[in-house]
């Protein structure tokens, strides 16, 4: 019986051409987004790695917004490498990563099919899925079982042995399919943390989405709906699950400009700094992905060989603040009335940017120390204030030269207050008025913010030597001035040292951030300690949630 009789509504198509990949993309873009929560709450290994759903979601975002740059009827070849420059250049996070080096080694088959070069059909698929396959392990410095790795090579695996068959190109994929799902039900039985949880691999069940998308493309079977996800609680998460946070204790991401030969090297380097260590690319561009407690050294790693730039870095604990920044950077919350001067500012810490608000902040950029924003993340925050005139706080010396290139890209008249720290950028509010210029506010800000003395809390992620002596990783160290002028064994020592070797007799306020890494204990000690060696001085206290420094001070 012909199969268009088993199928009376639907056309099954025997081979792909680019309008049928860009379609599949398309579907896989819009079935990722509706399982997006569901894959979240699956993701349990090595440690909470962000959010595996929204990471693969928004890798796929980025090449659906290349493909749809693209002309119409632009052939497979440009099509296919659309997907492949898209995935690499918006890859999120550990899982993201190994994604966009599945769609590459696909795309690195089908791109030499289609037209004169022949079909993509059974055989083309099943060959591309093994190159998936292969480069996704290749990506990986320990390869682990019980992960997307295994559905994709098990599924692949099927695949070709349908394609050996005779099969055709929906027989393959339906058999790939069908492989893969076997393949994810049986992750819990290689990776113990999933048997654990109750719950199967997140980075596998998001690839099988790909698979249905593609059977959706061929045969016009539907996407499936969000399943309803089991497991202790009705779903994982770090927090019911504290043994997930053993091991290092950072992401750090960034793309590296680097030649080719030079990046074997550079793996060994990061295997002895981490794990979960991912690198693709090639061509002298390669987007790099560690887990590590020693977020200097990986960082110069890639200096080592070459230039790391779009640099990330991630508290896995904390999972502070990755999926507003992979998103798009701006945070949205301001105010949306019309003043004829606005201001911008860069904080990373839901508490920071609730005081910025507080202040008349229109939009925070999410960045800061070891996440400073490009030149386009401040231009489009700019652009979508209500107001011709802006000012920006950038917060952090490394994003003051960043800052002072906007004005030159808009037609918007911008300055730059060139605070150094966020307590700084708080005491330039307080000179704020909404309806003066840009020239006249910067003026009066840059005065208030030259007020505050700003220092510092933070752990040594290596060994240096400073004016204040020796350092050796995990001291606590306390700096003003962009200067060392501390080192301690605890974070009480720290911050009362640092107090002490800046405050005098003529300060009358300090003002304490407190950071994910501080407690109310130490923070407690420390308002103590300054209430009987200071009693003349106010002490206020903030909770900033700001990554890798426990405080921020200011004082004044």
């Amino acid at each position: 019986m012909p199969r268009c009789w088993l199928r009376s509504w639907t056309v099954t198509i025997l081979s792909l051409d680019a309008g049928s990949l860009r379609s599949t993309m398309h579907g896989f873009a819009d079935v990722l987004s509706s399982h997006r929560e569901v894959l979240n709450l699956l993701n349990v290994y090595p440690v909470p790695d962000g959010d595996t759903g929204t990471n693969m979601y928004m890798t796929v975002e980025s090449v659906v917004a290349g493909l749809d740059q693209l002309e119409d009827g632009s052939d497979m070849a440009t099509v296919a490498g659309a997907i492949s420059h898209g995935s690499l250049m918006g890859a999120r996070g550990n899982s993201g990563v190994i994604l966009s080096q599945i769609l590459r080694g696909l795309m690195e088959v089908m791109s030499g099919s289609g037209g004169d070069h022949g079909p993509v059909d059974g055989r083309v698929l099943a060959d591309g899925l093994a190159s998936a396959s292969a480069a996704a392990y290749t990506a990986v410095m320990r390869p682990v079982e019980g992960t997307i790795l295994t559905v994709v090579r098990e599924s692949s695996t099927a695949a070709l042995s349908a394609a050996e068959a005779g099969g055709d190109l929906l027989s393959v994929a339906a058999t790939a399919r069908a492989a893969g799902g076997e393949s994810l039900e049986r992750t819990p039985e290689l990776l113990p943390v999933l048997a654990e949880a109750g719950v199967v691999d997140a980075g596998g069940s998001g690839y099988l989405l790909l698979l249905d998308a593609l059977l959706t493309v061929i045969d016009g079977r539907p996407l499936p709906d969000p399943p309803e996800v089991s497991g202790p609680g009705g779903g994982f998460s770090a927090e019911s699950h504290p043994s997930v946070q053993e091991g290092t204790r950072y992401e750090v991401m960034y793309f590296l400009d680097a030649p080719d030969e030079s990046v074997p090297g550079f793996k060994e380097e990061w295997d002895s700094l981490g794990d979960s260590i991912v690198v693709v690319g090639g061509d002298g561009i390669w987007n790099c992905h560690v887990h590590t407690d020693e977020i200097g050294a990986a960082i110069e790693a890639g200096i080592a060989v070459g230039r790391p730039h779009r640099i990330r870095v991630t508290d896995l604990y904390e999972e502070v603040e990755e999926q507003a920044w992979v998103r798009d950077n701006i945070d949205d919350g301001g105010p949306t009335d019309p003043v004829d001067c606005a201001v911008v500012a860069v904080a990373n810490g839901e508490g920071l940017r609730q005081i910025f608000r507080s202040l008349g902040v229109r939009r925070v950029v999410l960045g800061g120390q070891s996440m400073n924003p490009s030149t386009t993340d401040l231009l489009e925050a700019v652009e979508a204030v209500p107001a011709d005139q802006v000012v920006l706080l950038p917060n952090n010396g490394n994003i003051i030269p960043v800052a002072e290139q906007v004005d030159g890209q808009t037609d918007k008249t911008v300055r730059v207050v060139p605070t150094r720290g966020v307590t700084e950028g708080f005491a330039s509010l307080l000179e704020y008025d909404p309806r003066g210029t840009a020239d006249g506010n910067a003026a009066a800000m840059a005065t208030a913010a030259s007020s505050v003395l700003a220092g510092e809390v933070t752990v040594a992620v290596r060994d240096a030597a400073s004016d204040a002596g020796a350092i050796s990783e995990g001291d606590h160290l306390g700096l003003s001035g962009g200067k060392v002028r501390v080192i301690a064994d605890s974070l009480f020592a720290v911050t009362t040292g640092l107090l002490d070797a800046v405050l005098t007799d003529e300060h009358e306020l300090v003002t304490l951030i407190e950071g994910v890494d501080a407690d109310e204990a130490t923070t407690a000690s420390v308002v103590s300690w300054l209430e009987v060696g200071h009693p003349d001085i106010e002490v206020e206290t903030h909770v900033g949630g700001q990554p890798l420094y426990p405080y921020y001070l200011g004082i004044e």
